[in-house]
């Protein structure tokens, strides 16, 4: 089904992993045309973004009478895929994977553009059904998003078509393509500017009919009580989340990834939005350019799936088409397991992806994660009530602590800290990631202060206490594989509440070994422990032999 070029090593049984392959993937769609390539790291498995392209091109602007691409759209799509595809080849792609939508599937002439695309290019493209659309939507969603096997709907409205997924880790329960989109209703059903009440109107009871029968295909698909979490993709709900971030905060998050908004905020804002002019929704702050010709109808479409769906809010993720595209690649290639595994791993992944791409020693990070989650557990309750998700994130941060080394030895624990926050942490919200470049910044030298940065950008009280307490423990971890070479096999902590007193038995790997040196470590860095849970530590070695 997929028109690659791939290498010849994929046919061969029981052939060696080739490491790092760089594959690109273009989203042929109705509005724009979308590249990313991305360097696949089989062993994890997972990929990393090199290069991301967009142009709006508007195939789906056809000729009203025909339904046909018009010749001057397809000189432009084509000159596009040109660039898209020399920037490919620039990178060193082995392979391009090219998928066609809406648009070009609808036309008349939809064949024959792809026809010219591979006689003029040598670019094959995949003409997918909506539904084939839809489910390679669901993979890319699931790269880049925990489901935790609760069920979600997936919505994405692009320019020719709206696609709702119901989905919950797994297989998909219900994959839908209904032909509404931005661009396809802006063309068909808006004249007037600011669009007229009538057309309005219409607008909304035309996309609410076209999207029943979908809604109704996710409803039969989901059990009794069990109530849905929306994730919205794509330009026409990135771009709602933007101008509402922008209004909101000031600021655009430095990922969409898991912002939400409201019902309401979307109602507000179709309100102002049909009584703009496009000049003035153009000028709103954070609008994309070109976008502000079709969002009014693109947001109303979003309005009606929320309505019908009986949803407060919705949750944003950047992954979609070109995304699930590669994902499909991966598992049609044997890269991936299966879906399941692919989905419940995302987290840690994404994190051993970043010390990867870091030069991160492994080997002392997850001997100091694994002595980090034995200290949180045998002090849990007793000194803290921090739960598995504040454990996950404290490994997250004993996995990356050392990262910062890659950019220089001399203050790497502030390196650490911009790296991880800049790093693509795929499954973790924002302020999780906050917390985590928070807590490998702590990891050594000072202690969190108000006057530091990248601590007041914690704004509740709760993650500050969090990164605090759980920085002390990180420090305590470090400590115990000073020299990096497991002289520590395991530790044992004993709690006297009367006395306030956390005894920690040392237990070398070697009898012989009397790890003076992670014993000095502990000593000399066990006073912001202290200090922060209120204990005295108290550090004995264990001889075995004896």
């Amino acid at each position: 089904m997929l028109n690659v070029v791939s290498a010849n090593w994929d046919s061969v049984p029981n052939s060696p992993v080739k490491q790092n392959r760089i594959i690109a993937a273009i989203d042929i769609g109705t509005n724009s045309l979308h590249m990313v390539v991305v360097k696949i790291e089989p062993t994890l498995p997972s990929f990393t973004m090199i290069a991301k392209e967009k142009e709006t091109v508007r195939l789906g602007d056809r000729n009203l009478e025909t339904g046909e691409l018009k010749p001057e759209v397809v000189k432009k799509a084509i000159a596009c895929l040109g660039r898209f595809q020399g920037l490919a080849k620039s990178l060193e792609a082995e392979s391009i994977i090219a998928v066609a939508t809406s648009a070009v599937r609808e036309s008349p002439n939809g064949k024959s553009f792809i026809h010219t695309v591979e006689t003029e290019l040598g670019l094959n493209v995949d003409l997918i059904s909506g539904q084939e659309e839809a489910r390679r939507i669901y993979l890319g969603v699931l790269s880049g998003m925990e489901f935790n096997h609760q069920p979600h709907v997936i919505v994405d409205i692009g320019g020719g078509s709206t696609e709702l997924i119901l989905g919950d880790s797994q297989e998909p329960r219900s994959l839908t393509s209904t032909k509404v989109g931005a661009v396809r209703l802006t063309s068909e059903f808006i004249t007037s500017d600011p669009v007229s009440d009538q057309e309005f109107q219409y607008l909304k009871a035309y996309a609410r009919g076209m999207l029943e029968r979908s809604i109704e295909d996710v409803f039969s698909h989901l059990q009794e009580n069990e109530i849905p979490q929306l994730v919205g993709t794509s330009g026409t709900i990135e771009t709602i989340a933007i101008i509402h971030a922008k209004e909101k905060m000031g600021i655009v998050p430095s990922t969409l990834n898991g912002y939400q908004f409201s019902f309401q905020d979307l109602r507000t804002w179709v309100t102002r939005l049909r009584r703009m002019n496009n000049v003035e929704r153009a000028a709103v702050s954070g609008m994309p350019e070109k976008r502000s010709e079709v969002i009014l109808a693109g947001a109303i479409i979003l309005q009606e799936v929320m309505s019908l769906l009986n949803v407060e809010s919705i949750v944003l993720c950047e992954r979609s088409l070109r995304e699930g595209v590669i994902v499909d690649w991966m598992l049609t290639h044997g890269l991936i397991d299966n879906k399941l595994r692919y989905q419940t791993s995302i987290k840690e992944r994404n994190v051993l992806k970043l010390a990867q791409k870091y030069h991160v020693n492994l080997e002392h990070s997850e001997r100091v994660a694994t002595f980090a989650a034995s200290i949180f557990d045998q002090t849990q309750r007793k000194l803290h009530n921090w739960s598995q998700d504040e454990s996950q994130l404290l490994w997250a941060s004993a996995i990356l602590h050392n990262c910062g080394h890659y950019i220089s030895h001399s203050a790497h624990h502030k390196h650490s800290y911009y790296l991880i926050r800049n790093g693509e942490l795929l499954g973790y919200n924002e302020t999780e990631i906050e917390i985590i470049a928070n807590l490998a910044r702590y990891h050594r030298k000072s202690v969190p202060k108000k006057k530091h940065e990248n601590y007041r950008n914690l704004l509740h009280k709760e993650h500050r206490q969090m990164v605090a307490q759980l920085s002390a423990i990180l420090r305590l971890a470090v400590a115990l594989d000073r020299r990096q070479i497991g002289a520590v096999s395991h530790i044992q902590c004993e709690y006297a509440p009367e006395s306030k007193e956390l005894k920690i038995l040392i237990f070398a790997a070697n009898p012989e070994d009397d790890c003076a040196l992670e014993l000095w470590s502990l000593d000399y860095k066990k006073s912001v422990f202290e200090d922060v849970f209120g204990v005295k530590i108290v550090t004995s070695l264990v001889n075995l032999s004896a």
